[in-house]
């Protein structure tokens, strides 16, 4: 049954060592929670980016949350590069694991179906090959003979992500965000922040559910209005494109990350 928690219980549901896989920035991403977890002083998180992260994660890696980082890349947009990102990848402050987006949808999807790997194509002649040696390539064992690549299942120990809204049994409105499907399908537990609870039942009729996830697949949620801020929340607010290139320019050095952590977390706190 899926609990509706306040976001300081939502965020001690994270631990160290765990699993964290996040968002595409624009797709629902839990900054109000984020802000929650750093305030616990986290460590030694995997964070896996679904199949991208920008914003999220670059504050994660500057707190020094993340010990490794599994993505396709991580960027600010509009706003340039991710500057804790990129200072982390300069130092080894974490394990890095390259990846590209089919390959980790493929991976959570082996998760989803309960297999240990899912073939791709596509990555032959790469050279992630020689940075992944997890990653395999075998002989296909039907159809033509050819080469494929196979990556191994990837089931987060925790998914987190922010929607518009939930009802009070735990059903999750995500729209055409079907990505958050997959997070919630391949992950151990789902955690998730909304903008409000709903009293009507959000699978009442075949053209609400369409959009829904079921509660099912979530564990806990907590109401945290503007809960992606700054960034984007489809059909609730556009991104705070000059908030999020005041954080690339002060990100720069670690006096100024610093600086900027201490006023994000303090404007969560005066939010919630």
């Amino acid at each position: 049954m899926t609990e509706i928690v306040g976001l300081e219980a939502l965020a001690a549901r994270v631990g160290p060592g765990q699993s964290l896989a996040i968002p595409v920035d624009g797709s629902g991403v839990a900054m109000a929670a984020t802000a929650a977890i750093l305030e616990t002083g986290i460590s030694d998180l995997k964070l896996i980016c679904v199949p991208i992260s920008g914003l999220q994660a670059d504050l994660l890696i500057g707190a020094g949350c993340v010990a490794s980082l599994e993505t396709s890349a991580v960027s600010l947009g509009e706003a340039g590069g991710a500057p804790r990102f990129t200072a982390g990848v300069k130092s080894g402050a974490f394990t890095m694991r390259d990846s590209t987006c089919p390959a980790i949808y493929a991976g959570l999807l082996a998760a989803q179906k309960g297999v240990p790997f899912m073939p791709i194509a596509g990555i032959i002649g790469s050279d992630l090959l020689n940075v992944r040696p997890d990653w395999q390539v075998i002989d296909s064992p039907v159809g033509e003979a050819r080469k494929v690549v196979v990556v191994p299942a990837i089931s987060p120990d925790v998914a987190l992500f922010h929607a518009p809204e939930a009802d009070r049994a735990g059903n999750v409105r995500i729209g055409r965000h079907r990505e958050l499907a997959d997070l919630a399908y391949a992950a151990k537990r789902t955690l998730v922040t909304v903008e409000r609870i709903v009293d009507r039942n959000l699978l009442e009729s075949e053209d609400s559910a369409a959009g829904v996830l079921p509660s099912l697949y979530v564990d806990a949620i907590a109401v945290a209005e503007r809960g992606a801020w700054p960034l984007a929340l489809w059909d609730e607010y556009p991104a705070d494109e000059a908030e999020i290139a005041r954080y690339a320019a002060m990100a720069r050095s670690e006096d100024g990350f610093r600086a900027y952590l201490s006023a994000f977390l303090t404007h969560r706190k005066q939010v919630a």
